[in-house]
């Protein structure tokens, strides 16, 4: 008999075996989806492996598939293969992590299967439906008159009344439209096309749907600019090894404004060239039109986009034509990761440094580990990108696991690194605007920019208008009820307070909720608040907000096109403003106050901070205009903020280096971070604590390899209405701390009734 090993999406490590009927012995393999009983119902499952022989276990046991979803594998080998490593590796249920992969259904595929599950309830999910859509013109030729005769078109629109009439006069000669835009400009459209056609006096033709809103306007190709010296040499690195087909890893390093972009392209043609495929991961918040368009400008329309923003069926029109190996260059954000490039020769990470390519639900991966790691095995180059490498890639370079290629001056022959000054807060008071943080020479650089005729960027990375309400009275700060931080004010939101953690809103109270004193006062500045100031302070001035409160989604890029047409002045933002966006007429950044992020509770902190005010920093003096960088702190000696002024990476990275290794930080030990959450926290605690005890009665934590710290609460105490615990273990080596986790799943400790646990290796954010 013929055994299948299959992933199911359940919350469980391991998978399950099913028998497979005789008939279908030539029709399964490996990466399948199929239909499997599973409990009291069906549900869809991913095919691992098929074997023959009897099973280990009662053959009564063995339950049999009840069908088989797909033709031909949607999952490739070399792509099933990169996943249950990654699952392996995480501690992650292999079902869920095959489901980040898979494709939509087609709905001609449920509806295949109505016989095998009549209600439908094992095949809840993204279905798609037909990827082509209708598409209706004014009939070229004349239709036939009475008895096969020709007839005039003429003679025939006139007898035309009502509904069809008012389509007919919708249509202009020449002009094709889908019949569904066409039922949004006259409803009962699809009604009377289709009596138009039977008239003759229309013509119908099927038309795959849109590729995505990247792929709405037209875009000319362009020239390949002439390399730098140091472009050349990279250039010649990468293409090297891509023909030679060395699984090689790459760092480029190279400053803001550097032409990083540009090598990429350079690389993926060279991919191309010898018949392989090219995946690119960006920041979600990169991820803009402007990034694709230099992609179409250079390859056309023959490429891939795998975005949050897609639509359902868009998106699995992309997975189509990459499995299909009919486009050969995807770009997308996280998520991407998962693309079915077919013969895979190059992965690319940009802005490798960037925290977002850590997944932080579900299966826990981090993006930019595993891209080196499918480069790997799929024998193909991978290339991490970055300004301000992360230590991590910085230590593997070291190591000599990654060649580092740099690029240390700008593409653009005229631009140079913008001159920086550090504004010591503590000593320099207000300009005429009166606030605490428009500094005076914040102020006069804003003033003569603007008289240049120039363009500012304002970096605050706190939303709203104030981050906090205080009460005057007994001092209060007004707190989330679910979550274990203070609520900020947004003016903007109809006056309302919101929580940033869990979307919890409320209206601003007239008292305070401790004392009932009527003296709440806003503290603090947000985005909103300094737009605000800005506005009073510089009345002349064209300002605009770029934050997730104003500019989700497509909202970005259509701001940042006011900017690059010279109609905004002053752009105030978070780290949306931070992130790859090339502004040529860009020549003062102002940083509001360089330490907040230097006093969050995480050892990564200094890392951040630095990274974001080189970054923000690049956004100055990109073109043939000197930039200038002014950065407001009360610390201007933190080596943090020194080396970010002076534009020296390798200086920080050697000092943070060696703070770690000190410290047995990552990456010189190896960390996991178990978390316990739920909702009363006496139980949360408890629970924390027997995970705790249970991994300190481990092997290798009993042999000293590893340590348990905790349980302790974790920085953010409560979230969304869950109390939070954590409990890390670590270890110089990686292997005695997989040991220590593996035993602890097969001790299943009860954790109590409405608690959860998760592991996450290699955490990147400790709060």
């Amino acid at each position: 008999m013929l055994i299948a090993d299959v992933a199911v999406p359940v919350p469980l490590a391991h998978s399950f075996s099913y028998e497979v009927p005789a008939s279908w012995e030539n029709r399964i393999s490996p990466g399948m989806r199929v239909l499997c009983p599973f409990g009291p119902r069906k549900t869809l499952g991913v095919v691992l492996g098929v074997s023959g022989g009897e099973p280990g276990f009662d053959r009564s046991k063995l339950r049999a598939l009840s069908a088989i979803i797909d033709d031909e594998p949607v999952l490739a080998p070399e792509l099933l293969a990169f996943l249950k490593e990654l699952a392996a590796y995480y501690l992650a249920p292999i079902g869920e992590v095959l489901r980040m992969a898979l494709p939509a259904l087609e709905r001609t595929q449920v509806r295949a299967l109505a016989e095998v599950d009549p209600t439908g309830k094992s095949l809840k999910g993204r279905t798609v439906g037909s990827r082509a859509i209708t598409m209706v013109r004014l009939a070229t030729a004349e239709p036939p008159g009475e008895n096969g005769s020709p007839a005039p078109n003429g003679a025939a629109q006139k007898k035309l009344r009502g509904r069809p009439r008012e389509v007919l006069d919708h249509l202009r000669a020449g002009q094709t439209i889908s019949v569904l835009e066409l039922e949004q400009q006259c409803k009962g459209a699809r009604a009377a096309v289709k009596r138009l056609a039977e008239l003759g006096l229309v013509e119908l033709s099927q038309q795959e749907v849109p590729a995505g809103p990247f792929f709405a306007l037209p875009i000319a190709r362009d020239v390949p600019p002439a390399l730098t010296p140091s472009q050349h040499l990279a250039t010649t690195a990468l293409r090297e090894a891509i023909v030679a087909a060395r699984a090689q890893s790459f760092l480029l390093f190279g400053v803001t404004g550097s032409g990083k972009t540009e090598i990429y392209l350079r690389a993926i043609e060279a991919c191309l060239g010898v018949g392989k495929g090219a995946l690119v991961l960006v920041p979600e918040i990169a991820l803009t039109p402007q990034l694709v368009g230099r992609f179409r400008a250079r390859f056309g329309d023959d490429v891939g986009v795998i975005h949050s923003g897609l639509k359902e069926k868009e998106r699995h029109l992309m997975w189509l034509r990459l499995r299909s190996g009919a486009v050969q260059v995807a770009i997308g954000a996280r998520s991407a990761l998962f693309a079915p490039v077919q013969k895979l020769g190059l992965i690319v990470v940009d802005e490798e440094h960037d925290s977002s390519f850590k997944q932080e639900e579900g299966a826990r991966y981090h993006a930019r580990d595993m891209a080196i790691l499918r480069a790997h095995r799929a024998g193909a180059v991978a290339v991490l990108g970055s300004a301000t490498p992360s230590v991590e890639t910085e230590v593997l370079c070291r190591l000599g696991k990654l060649t580092k290629l740099e690029l240390p001056e700008r593409a653009h022959a005229a631009a140079m690194l913008p001159k920086v000054e550090l504004v010591d807060l503590k000593r320099i008071g207000p300009g005429p605007s009166g606030h605490p943080l428009l500094s005076l020479p914040l102020h006069r650089a804003i003033d003569k920019t603007l008289a240049a005729r120039e363009q500012i960027i304002l970096f605050l990375n706190r939303r709203g208008f104030a981050p906090s309400v205080i009460c005057g009275g007994c001092g209060t700060i007004v707190r989330c009820k679910l979550c274990s931080v203070a609520l900020t004010f947004h003016r903007g939101k109809g006056g309302r307070l919101l929580c940033h953690y869990c979307d919890y809103s409320a209206p601003l109270p007239e008292a305070c909720p401790d004392c009932s004193a009527k003296r709440l006062e806003l503290e603090g500045l947000g985005t909103e608040k300094l737009e605000a100031a800005i506005i009073a302070a510089f009345p002349s001035a064209n300002v605009a907000r770029l934050d997730r409160d104003v500019a989700a989604g497509a909202k970005a890029e259509a701001i940042l096109d006011r900017v690059r047409s010279g109609e905004v002045d002053i752009l105030v933002g978070t780290q949306m403003v931070t992130k790859g966006h090339d502004l040529p007429r860009v020549t003062l950044v102002g940083v509001i106050n360089a330490d907040a992020a230097l006093s969050m509770p995480d050892y990564r902190a200094a890392e951040r901070a630095f990274q974001v005010l080189v970054q923000v920093a690049g956004r100055a003096g990109r073109s043939d205009r000197p930039g200038t960088v002014i950065i407001q702190t009360r610390d201007p000696e933190h080596p943090a903020i020194v080396f970010a002024s002076r534009h020296d990476v390798p200086g920080f990275l050697a000092r943070e280096i060696a703070d770690r290794e000190e410290l047995d930080y990552p990456p010189f030990a190896r960390w996991a971070m178990i978390r316990v959450d739920g909702p009363d926290e006496a139980r949360a605690r408890d629970a924390g604590q027997r995970i705790a005890d249970a991994a300190s009665q481990t092997r290798t934590v009993l042999s000293g390899e590893v340590e348990v710290r905790g349980p302790r609460p974790a920085p953010l105490a409560r979230l969304q209405g869950r109390y939070r615990f954590q409990v890390l273990l670590r270890s110089k080596d990686r292997r005695p701390l997989r040991a220590a986790l593996f035993a602890l799943l097969r001790m299943r400790e009860p954790l109590g009734a409405g608690n959860r646990m998760v592991i996450d290796v290699d955490p990147v954010k400790m709060m």
